[in-house]
């Protein structure tokens, strides 16, 4: 596919904060007005579907629910585009993604295109596939990443992108990368694709709650799940299997899943926190390492803060969502402004239902809207990188994860600089050399 190779002649859209173009490549830019008054912004109107084209070919690797999710995503995005490769480390996971795209999307992958193992990110990146879907463990993303990109291939790849900073400086000198190639790379902070959201982004951007003073967001929820290790099973398998639990595969759920929130505050306030104090606990979590809770004071480079707070235990009070402060009232960043006297001043229209009923949901889903905003990308010309986006905020989240282990303050310079590489030094499926103990801050390594 011929792809152009100018960056004078593309908007580009490489997730720079200072920029938040954030979604700007796929629609309209700022428009100046007066000389007396900021620049408005314009929101970008996505697509309902992808135009169409050439055939395109995507390659699943990580078979689990959300690779499959992803893959129908994907098919979901408009004509002409086919999954034609999948790979897994185990081969029921492979067998029930498989299985699901035949029965529920009629697609039907070769068996000469099905791999099982470490190496089986490889062999389906190494297909002929224009795009890979990159879903497995966090961990292995960076390596996938930078193959992905070095084989040539457009990406959509799941958040996060890795848990240690050894991996995502990786992932973003591959995204460099990639924008030097013109590869298109989408990733899961589907926010940043929601209709809602954006729209929302655009008021604040244009003023409506006048200087952004400080931010809250959360992720509190029930237990996610956990798999016991059965007889016969080695450290690697059991781990593998339960991975969900396990700070080397995961990153632990600030990074795993509360990053989503962080990423909608580092999108709003156009930068990244700069230091981070936190604390947080193992009081119920079954298996691995992680903690259950955490909560984090992000500090930006101008003072302002940033509340960060998530938890995953049974029987709890939750709470899913961002809050913007400013100076002239306050956002919940998704659909609604109000004023300091709690009067609702600005509300997102939601389409209506066939019978004129609200449907309280955006138009597309922001799912598929990703997908449908890559493929895009990479038929009309335009360009779209999300790789620093994601990677700031993955590492804004790793600085609260390290600073609740260790107890202390821990600096954006400390991540961008550590050496910490989580993980095994070798693949394969027999002992791990990592305790299932959970850091203890005061004593923990930084």
């Amino acid at each position: 596919m011929d792809k152009k190779t100018n960056t004078s002649s593309r908007r580009k859209f490489i997730g720079d904060a200072a920029a938040i173009g954030a979604l700007g490549a796929l629609g309209l830019g700022a428009v100046v007005s007066s000389c007396n008054r900021r620049p408005e912004y314009t929101a970008p109107v996505f697509p309902v579907q992808a135009p169409d084209g050439p055939l395109l070919k995507a390659g699943v690797v990580g078979c689990g629910g959300r690779g499959t999710g992803a893959a129908i995503n994907f098919i979901n995005a408009g004509p002409n585009l086919e999954i034609t490769a999948l790979g897994d480390v185990f081969q029921h996971r492979l067998d029930r993604c498989r299985n699901e795209l035949r029965e529920k999307q009629g697609v039907e992958v070769a068996d000469e295109n099905c791999f099982v193992g470490f190496d089986a990110y490889k062999k389906v990146i190494d297909t002929d596939i224009d795009i890979v879907i990159l879903c497995e463990p966090p961990h292995f993303r960076p390596v996938s990443f930078e193959y992905a990109v070095q084989s040539r291939k457009h990406i959509f790849a799941e958040k996060p992108v890795g848990v240690d900073p050894v991996g995502i400086r990786s992932v973003m000198a591959a995204g460099k990368m990639a924008e030097a190639a013109g590869l298109n790379v989408a990733v899961g902070t589907q926010r940043r694709h929601q209709r809602d959201y954006v729209k929302t982004f655009e008021m604040v951007k244009n003023g409506e709650i006048g200087d952004l003073v400080s931010a809250n967001c959360y992720w509190n929820q029930s237990k996610l799940w956990h798999v016991n290790r059965q007889p016969g099973w080695t450290d690697m398998e059991y781990m593998l299997r339960d991975w969900v639990n396990w700070q080397w595969l995961s990153g632990d759920h600030i990074v795993e899943q509360h990053v989503h929130n962080i990423d909608v505050v580092n999108w709003f306030f156009e930068k990244h926190p700069v230091s981070a104090v936190g604390f947080g606990g193992r009081h119920r979590r079954p298996t691995g390492d992680q903690y259950d809770f955490f909560s984090v004071d992000f500090v930006f480079d101008d003072n302002r803060h940033m509340h960060s707070m998530c938890r995953q235990i049974d029987g709890c009070t939750n709470n899913v969502s961002e809050i913007i402060f400013g100076t002239k009232g306050y956002t919940n960043a998704q659909n609604k402004i109000w004023d300091y006297d709690g009067n609702l001043i600005w509300e997102y229209q939601y389409p209506l239902g066939e019978n004129g009923e609200p449907t309280n949901r955006v138009a597309v889903s922001p799912y598929d809207q990703t997908h449908i905003n890559l493929v895009n990308a990479i038929r009309t010309g335009e360009y779209l990188n999300e790789t620093q986006n994601v990677s700031e905020a993955v590492i804004t989240a790793m600085m609260g994860r390290q600073s609740a282990y260790t107890g202390r303050e821990v600096t954006w310079g400390e991540m961008m600089e550590s050496s910490m590489d989580l993980g095994p030094d070798e693949y394969r499926m027999g002992p791990v050399d990592i305790p299932p103990v959970a850091p203890t801050p005061g004593t923990a390594p930084s």
